[in-house]
């Protein structure tokens, strides 16, 4: 039997432990994925680079020529809107798991941006398609799901504050309010993805409606804005150790007397919580595997870098040098469990939606990019003074995964939930802890023992 081609993207031991949970249609799509992956998009990484304009101005106004040929090619091929699963958005989804996507979206991870870009798969128009599909009225769906399914146009979501501890985001300070059958918005946010973008025509914001209420989380409400509303004022590109990730861009943007009708009020007054939690977890898991992707492409450049006999230093190929042996097995460790991690909590959604697979969630989220960094900061060792260049993907890499621990919620925040989960497991563990002690002092006088003899 010819093994199927994922096996030269992920271990053996990785598909056979889920290959059984894939469908003939995911198996399929796969293979096609593989195949467009090698074909068209990695061939089309370094021109779409080249594509975007140095002058300051005109790469915000830019459309990447090739990425609008490889989504053309994309959705001919059925390759589209991978992510949202069928199961979850009968209305809306292919019939794809989040298991089977997940494996997709670390192949995407290999490509950088444009990979999912090329299949309608980037953040952040995936989070906010899903919050149209399972929250918007049937005439949301219309005017902006529709649009941003078939790739027409892309969308921002803009919760971070400047000067305020986002991540707690019962700290938000925009005002949202209602004046009559108009929705009021006055706030200022930064670290807004894709707003740069000039194909951005939605901002889905999140912001304080009702401050007096005694639970936090009931205070916010989300509205969709239009990019163009009057009032929307974008300030800046906010760059990442110099990288501005033109044209869609990270941005600072002030929102002030932005008037939309009450009908861009989504899901209900005070639902801001409910809808966040909803997009970030499938999302994070997302973000996850891609990250292995980026890891599993920088380990692949540094396996033929330090067995490329023109980079021989002191007569020895590179890996006849110090740790680089150990450090290349390390690595290949690292991406293994972590992608085992990031699997088992997709296959947790698939079964108990995001918000019965949260410790799974929260593990991956701050395991998996602290490991991507790891993996690639070798690999830059590897390349030397070319590695921290522009000569590679990998400075880039390494400045965007830098960017993911603090993103969807820091590291941090993830780290003390998931320890605070443990920590409600005591009771239950001391209580068997001492049912087990009771069996253990029965069990020593029974054969004539005392503790005195332990």
């Amino acid at each position: 039997m010819t093994p199927h081609p994922i096996i030269e993207y992920t271990s053996e031991a990785s598909w056979s432990m889920i290959e059984d949970k894939f469908s003939p249609f995911a198996k399929e799509t796969l293979s096609k994925l593989i195949t467009f992956l090698e074909d068209e998009i990695l061939p089309a990484v370094k021109v779409a680079h080249l594509q975007i304009p140095a002058d300051p101005e005109a790469r915000w106004k830019t459309v990447i020529p090739i990425v609008a040929e490889l989504k053309e090619k994309a959705k001919k091929l059925g390759l589209w809107n991978l992510f949202l699963s069928k199961a979850h958005y009968p209305e809306f989804g292919v019939p794809l798991t989040n298991l089977e996507y997940a494996v997709m979206a670390e192949i995407l991870g290999r490509a950088g941006p444009i990979g999912p870009e090329a299949v309608n798969c980037s953040a952040p128009d995936t989070g906010n398609m899903e919050v149209l599909a399972r929250y918007g009225s049937p005439e949301q769906q219309k005017k902006w799901l529709v649009p941003l399914l078939n790739g027409e146009i892309r969308s921002a979501f803009a919760m971070t504050e400047k000067n305020v501890a986002s991540s707690d985001a019962t700290n938000i300070r925009t005002s949202i309010r209602r004046e009559g059958d108009e929705i009021v918005i006055n706030g200022h946010k930064w670290w807004i993805s894709g707003a740069g973008d000039p194909r951005t025509k939605i901002h889905l914001v999140m912001g304080k409606s009702d401050p007096g209420n005694k639970n936090h989380y009931n205070q916010q409400s989300v509205v969709l804005v239009p990019a163009d509303a009057p009032g929307v004022k974008i300030i800046r590109p906010m760059h990442v150790f110099g990288y501005d990730d033109a044209p869609e861009g990270h941005c600072e943007i002030i929102y002030e007397n932005v008037r939309v009708p009450l009908d861009n009020l989504v899901l209900g007054w005070g639902k801001g919580f409910e809808i966040i939690q909803g997009r970030l977890g499938p999302g994070r898991i997302h973000h996850c595997m891609r990250s292995i992707g980026a890891a599993q492409a920088s380990l692949d450049l540094m396996l033929q870098r330090v067995t490329d006999p023109g980079r021989k230093t002191f007569g020895k190929y590179l890996y006849e040098h110090g740790t680089v042996v150990a450090d290349i097995a390390k690595s290949r460790a690292e991406i293994e469990s972590a992608r085992l991690l990031v699997l088992s909590a997709a296959l947790q959604i698939d079964k108990y939606k995001a918000k019965g697979a949260l410790k799974e969630i929260g593990i991956a989220k701050f395991v998996v990019p602290s490991m991507a960094l790891t993996v690639i900061d070798r690999a830059i060792q590897s390349f030397g003074a070319e590695g921290v260049s522009q000569d590679t993907e990998l400075a880039g890499r390494w400045a965007g995964l830098r960017t993911l621990r603090i993103a969807d919620g820091p590291d941090a925040v993830h780290i003390q939930q998931v320890g605070q989960r443990e920590l409600k497991r005591v009771p239950q563990l001391v209580k068997k802890t001492a049912e087990i002690k009771k069996r253990e002092n029965a069990l020593l006088q029974k054969v004539g023992l005392s503790k005195a003899h332990l």
